[in-house]
Order: structure tokens, then sequence, then C-alpha cells
């Protein structure tokens, strides 16, 4: 049995239509009119034990909604969502001591007091027996480097600091489940790295079932084995990042610097359904599917005729195919 459930899940909001003008708006106090706006649409999906599953998607998809009804924030307009086969709604207060959260751009800290006290209200909260909460403390500020700023009010801290609080916070009582929603926004790479590392000691030690929205496709493929892409409310993609990726892995790009000798007409007579394209400093990507071109007797070109030296290949990203498969969407 699945540890979480998502079944034919719908949140509709209504927008009120204001007409222009100071007339069509004190119009429209007394007659309202309103259109219907399904922020996720009918999407089912379940969730074992242990994963790690990356839900990812543009700007207004449908994932910080799905997050929100997956915490029992929001009500579903229709559809459920069930947790250890428990329904989310009737059983919130139970389920959500199984359950960490942490919001990018939102806290949970309490801002006036010192970091280690939020830690023992949490300790309160959850009902921690003091032997456990020393296991998780140690490990947690182990893992994240939190001692040095313990003592520190939370408005005091910066950025890096208050997100490591905020994820140790999320997890002091060793919750079955954690919900990331953009963790790492706005992070410096060291942080991100810091957060990382955390995340995969924790999955593998505790075996914590993690659910990632982010834009960080760093994040993502580093990360998951699984991906849900989801665009206006509707899931494009639900299945392993291998899948996707051998999907369109025969799409590989040469990046090098131009030189003298380097011909574009001359090499897209030899390989005519190469894409080539130059970037403001002189670096030429070419981009071409395996199934088309002999990759070895691309690079002997290259080398030989034209004298690349210096070259890297890189396969396709996974940025680049949620962007293919959202233009497909759209196409459809």
């Amino acid at each position: 049995m699945s540890l979480i459930e998502v079944k034919n899940l719908k949140k509709e909001f209504k927008k009120p239509i204001r007409k222009e003008g100071v007339f069509g708006y004190i119009k429209s106090l007394f007659s309202r009119k309103y259109t219907s706006l399904y922020a996720v649409d009918d999407i089912s999906f379940s969730i074992d034990q242990g994963e790690i599953v990356g839900y990812i998607g543009a700007n207004g998809a449908g994932k910080s909604t799905t997050v929100k009804m997956m915490c029992g924030i929001l009500h579903p307009t229709s559809g459920s969502v069930l947790i250890d086969n428990k329904d989310i709604l009737k059983y919130r207060k139970e389920i959500n001591k199984e359950i960490g959260v942490v919001f990018g751009q939102k806290t949970q800290l309490w801002w006036d007091i010192p970091l280690i006290e939020t830690f023992k209200i949490l300790k309160s909260i959850y009902e921690i027996s003091e032997e456990d909460y020393n296991e998780r403390f140690n490990f947690l500020c182990d893992l994240l480097d939190l001692r040095d700023f313990l003592d520190q009010n939370v408005r005091s801290l910066s950025l890096g600091q208050r997100m490591r609080a905020d994820f140790a916070a999320s997890l002091i009582h060793n919750p079955k489940i954690l919900y990331l929603d953009e963790p790492t926004i706005g992070l410096d790479v060291l942080v991100k790295d810091k957060i990382r590392k955390a995340i995969k000691i924790l999955n593998k030690k505790y075996k914590t079932t993690i659910i990632l929205t982010t834009h960080d496709m760093k994040d993502i493929e580093e990360l998951c084995s699984r991906i849900i892409i989801i665009d206006k409310g509707k899931i494009l993609y639900d299945g392993n990042l291998e899948n996707i990726k051998y999907q369109f892995g025969n799409i590989k790009t040469i990046i090098f610097k131009r030189n003298t000798l380097f011909s574009e007409e001359e090499l897209l007579c030899n390989f005519p359904t190469l894409d080539i394209k130059e970037n403001e400093t002189h670096d030429i990507s070419i981009s071409f599917s395996l199934n088309e071109v002999n990759l070895d007797n691309l690079l002997l070109l290259l080398i030989n005729k034209f004298k690349v030296e210096d070259f890297k290949i890189n396969d396709i990203g996974i940025e680049d195919i949620t962007k293919e498969l959202y233009e497909n969407s759209k196409e459809n």
C-alpha cells in the first residue's frame, strides 16, 4: 500500500469579474459574476515510503496548491488525499504529526527568540521524548552546522542560516513525510549543496518520504529518481527520471570556442540535421540526435578539419526536457 494516495484532486478558485471604471466597479459590488480557474485539475498519483519525488512545473502550474492540499491547509473542491490510508481532512491533527513542511518563502521559526528556543517549543508541541529530542537535535545540528548561531534571534540570521534552521525545525519530530516547496530558493551554492546532502542522508537513514517542488533542476537531477511534471493543473508526465532522460537522451550538445577554420556551411553539408548556435562570447553549440548523426564522424571532422581542440559534450538536461514537454502540451 502506498504511503500517499492522491485521487482525482481538483481545486477551483473563483475570480470576480470587475468592469472598468468607477461605475463599473460599483455595479459589480451588487451584481457579482465570476470566472472559474482550476489550479489543480483532476490529478491522481501515489507515492511509496522512502521515495524522493520531484514535483515540478512552471510558475502557476499548481505545485504549491497541490502541496497545501496534501498538508490539509487547503480543502480540495473534489477528490481526496490519503496518508497511510487516512483522509488528510478527517485526520489532519493526527497526520500532521507525521508531516514536515518547508516553504522557501515562509518560515515556521519564532522571529524574536533565539533559535534554540524554537526547537524547545517544537519539542513540546510534538511531545518528543527527551532521548529522541537529544538524538535528533544533535544529529541535525551536526548535519546542517547550526551550533554557531543557536543562541541568535531568528530575525538576525542570514537567509542561508534561516533556511537551514527551517529545514531542521521541520525534521525535529522525525516525520514520515517531508514536503519541500522551493527549499533552496535564493540560496548560495554552498548552502544549496549542504541542504542537498542533508536530504540524501535523511532519506537513507530514516527512509523519509520527500516531495520536492523546485525550479532548480540541479536539485531534481541530484536527488530524485522519479518526477511528476505538472502544467495548468494537469499532470504531463509521471515516471522515472532515467526513463524520460532516455526518451530524450539521444540528444547531445557539443560546445567549443569558434576559430578561423570553422565553417558552419561545410559542417551542415556533411551533417544537415545539426542545430548550430553561437553566443555572445563566440562559443559554438551543436545539438543533434544520435539517431541521425554519428558522433565519431562528427568529432573527427571537428578535430581534423576545423582544428577544434577544447570542447565538451553535454547530455540533454531535465530543464530542456521539461521545456519540450511544455511546448508539446501547448501544441496539443
